[in-house]
């Protein structure tokens, strides 16, 4: 049995499940996900729990069986608290202004760089760090990554937007002559 699959999602009070044949619809304090229902799987609320087993041991059926649980997991998860990620801007006269939809960026190159957050999402700026902000976990890790990839850091001066947990490994600088 799958170890992740296995496990049971404790639903928290304020958050119903609703499962359907296609879909499964999560709603709580934050908001609503509908989570699809993957192929040779079966989704059951038992006891303020959800219970994710399969139909059988094949290694595809195992597969899609954990990710069923983590699908549903997030979500709760996502309804209850919401998810955020932090970046950080780094680099001389680079700037950052904007509100909970739009930022504006000067990163360096000869036109201001302008990102529009898709619905659901929010964008908070403090200085030179921006959240990133919702309840949908794959929403908010991709709306991250595209605003990395504005300006990904440089390996030399460290330059550029990353994670604010994240370690840039520094490389030296061209060595002189003797």
């Amino acid at each position: 049995m799958s170890r992740i699959g296995k496990l049971p999602v404790d639903i928290p009070s304020g958050v119903t499940i609703t499962v359907g044949d296609k879909d499964i619809t999560v709603a709580g304090p934050k908001g609503t996900l509908v989570v699809p229902v993957q192929q040779n799987t079966t989704t059951k609320v038992e006891d303020g729990k959800i219970v994710v087993t399969r139909s059988d041991d094949q290694p595809k059926s195992k597969a899609w069986h954990g990710l069923q649980r983590a699908l549903l997991n997030n979500a709760v998860i996502g309804v209850t608290k919401g998810y955020e990620k932090k970046l950080e801007i780094n680099g001389v006269g680079f700037r950052l202004s904007g509100g909970p939809q739009e930022i504006e960026m000067a990163l360096g190159f000869s036109h201001p760089v302008k990102y529009k957050a898709p619905e659901g999402i929010t964008l908070t700026t403090n200085k030179m760090e921006i959240t990133v902000a919702g309840i949908d976990k794959q929403k908010v890790g991709q709306v991250a990554a595209e605003i990395r990839s504005l300006k990904k850091p440089e390996p030399y001066k460290g330059k550029g937007i990353k994670y604010v947990d994240e370690v840039i490994i520094r490389k030296a600088g061209k060595a002189g002559k003797k």
